[in-house]
């Protein structure tokens, strides 16, 4: 464990993984430049995991010039999100860490409403508030818009995701921070474990509404979304209880709509004495997908998409469940 941060140093860390986002990043780093937090109150540990599309000499030549302490640490090979934010922390002097994601975009305030916020709990969890980015959610075309992923945090999320989320040092020395031979370069699960890793060790989480990031609306076409749903990394909702406790639907089923799948699947095989039930199963799916039409844009004719991008998330689950020994769906 290091010594105590030097008083006169940075009051907060602020870290970011980043991989082939140079524009993102771009924005990212002007959106810290205009905290009004003053810039020698905070530093900037970028950590670039193996980018081929410039960004290491794009954050050699910015860092000098930048108004806050701004550290590229280079990594040589892609080691995955967890190692990134691992380093990350592990080199920052500030005695408050904030993770946040490279294609976000924070508000002037954040950093100063974090900063208030952990005077008032000096030993909590901070999580901020996270909204999609206003110009690129509203120019997404209700064509275009179901193939999209972005992340909305409004209220304390048992995932703690690290796109906007604040840490002390201290806590994440004493459960010797993120997991990395467990979660490396798999797809999710490294922010949820660490979290709930904390709160097991008597951890307590805060809501910060005021620490608000705006977060990208990222293309990933119709193919893409089908990748991205059977690339889930479920372990940490098999490590922790209270995670499958707060998140999951009737104890078991990771969604809400894995829940109404199931009862549509079920339907299909009752028996013919039984067919009157299959009404009352299937209808709540059917209301759930015209409403995720008209939300999440391509109204009744993108229906049969969202079956199998639902069916492709419950194979997921259940391959999962069957790897950790842990029912779930």
């Amino acid at each position: 464990m290091r010594e105590d941060p030097d008083p006169r140093g940075p009051e907060v860390a602020v870290v970011v993984p980043t991989r082939n986002r140079r524009p993102r990043l771009e924005a990212l780093l002007d959106a810290l430049a205009a905290q009004t937090v003053p810039a020698d109150r905070f530093e900037v540990i970028v950590v670039d995991d193996a980018s081929g599309d410039g960004t290491a000499e794009y954050l050699r030549e910015r860092a000098p010039a930048a108004p806050f302490c701004l550290e590229p640490l280079v990594l040589a090979r892609n080691e995955g999100r967890a190692a990134a934010r691992e380093r990350g922390w592990r080199s920052a002097r500030a005695p408050l860490i904030a993770f946040v994601d490279d294609d976000c975009v924070p508000d002037p305030g954040w950093l100063e409403a974090a900063l208030d916020a952990h005077r008032r709990l000096p030993d909590a969890i901070l999580q901020g508030r996270t909204e999609p980015i206003a110009l690129e959610l509203a120019s997404t075309g209700p064509l275009r818009k179901p193939f999209t992923r972005t992340i909305r945090v409004d209220a304390l999320d048992p995932g703690f995701q690290t796109c906007n989320i604040f840490y002390p040092r201290q806590l994440l020395e004493r459960i010797d921070g993120f997991d990395t031979d467990a979660f490396g370069l798999v797809h999710g699960g490294e922010d949820s474990d660490l979290a709930w890793r904390a709160i097991a060790t008597g951890a307590r989480a805060a809501f910060v509404r005021e620490a608000l990031v705006a977060h990208a609306v990222n293309w990933q076409g119709p193919v893409g979304k089908l990748r991205f749903a059977a690339s889930w990394e479920l372990k940490a909702y098999a490590r922790h209880p209270g995670l499958r406790r707060a998140h999951f639907t009737h104890r078991l089923f990771w969604k809400n709509s894995h829940y109404l799948f199931a009862r549509a699947a079920l339907a299909a095989a009752l028996p013919r004495r039984l067919r009157f039930l299959a009404p009352w199963l299937v209808l709540p799916y059917v209301r759930d997908l015209l409403a995720r039409g008209r939300v999440e844009g391509g109204g009744a004719l993108l229906a049969p998409y969202y079956v199998l991008h639902d069916a492709i998330e419950v194979v997921t689950v259940l391959r999962a469940a069957l790897r950790y020994r842990t029912p779930m769906l």
